[in-house]
């Protein structure tokens, strides 16, 4: 079994084939897939999806892409939207000055307000991070001990890894860890317990090297396991086991399931 920690199937391009991509990821393994909120609509939509499918769970936030919509009413009506007994943490939220489609001032208000949610709400985060490392860790060290998560498709250092894991995250491994060029990262999941790693897809987005030019789908997951599996010299069932494990733990899937 695996758990793909992190994708959009709300998004258009699904429109046409959702159940069968559904269909295909479960053939391979993945029976669990956390679908992201990133606006309120695309939040909203997650939560619906998740109602819909057995092993479809939903995450509510605003996206750094976004975070120019963030006030008042969006937060409250966030904080109803997480109390769906499917909505398993609030995401994705962070900061992106690579491409700066929010002011940063916008995207720091923003980041910090839902960090408060997570907390109030006592739920996990999603943290989104590119190009912003150090504000990033600035931010979430001012959250220390009191809200936890997954730093997801992770792009910092080892250093960066070192502090996340540290300070209660895990640390989530998408389709660029397949890519020929990214010994960096490659070694980052050598490095890294094994406790401590997740799995994702972000489909329909990053797609494993081995499927280069298709749209991304939870099935690709596979390719991304069979790689951290061969960095770390495992087995892919240890692998799968173990991640689809911190999935669970992380995220009270279990837990939730017992619920339902």
């Amino acid at each position: 079994m695996l758990v793909d920690s992190h994708a959009h199937l709300q998004w258009a391009s699904f429109d046409r084939d959702r159940e069968e991509v559904i269909g295909r990821a479960r053939e391979v393994g993945v029976e669990y897939i956390v679908n992201i909120g990133f606006d309120v609509d695309g939040s909203r939509r997650a939560v619906e999806l998740a109602e819909r499918f057995e092993g479809l769970y939903a995450t509510v936030g605003i996206h750094p892409h976004n975070a120019s919509q963030m006030n008042d009413v969006v937060l409250d009506e966030l904080r109803g939207l997480a109390r769906h007994t499917k909505v398993v943490a609030i995401g994705e939220i962070g900061l992106d000055y690579y491409r700066n489609l929010s002011p940063r001032a916008a995207q720091r208000s923003a980041f910090e307000a839902q960090l408060g949610l997570a907390e109030e709400l006592g739920l996990p985060v999603v943290v989104h991070d590119r190009e912003a490392h150090e504000e990033v860790l600035e931010v979430l060290m001012g959250f220390e001990g009191r809200v936890e998560g997954v730093m997801h498709c992770f792009s910092g250092s080892r250093e960066m890894a070192e502090r996340c894991v540290r300070s209660g995250f895990y640390v989530s491994f998408a389709g660029p860890v397949t890519f020929p060029n990214a010994h960096g990262l490659q070694e980052i999941a050598r490095w890294i317990d094994l406790s401590k790693i997740l799995l994702e897809t972000d489909s329909p987005w990053l797609t494993p090297q081995q499927m280069r030019g298709k749209r991304n789908e939870p099935a690709f997951l596979l390719f991304i396991a069979k790689q951290i599996a061969k960095l770390k010299g495992i087995s892919l069932d240890e692998l799968a086991e173990t991640t689809t494990r911190n999935a669970k733990e992380r995220f009270q899937l279990k837990w939730r399931d017992a619920r339902e």
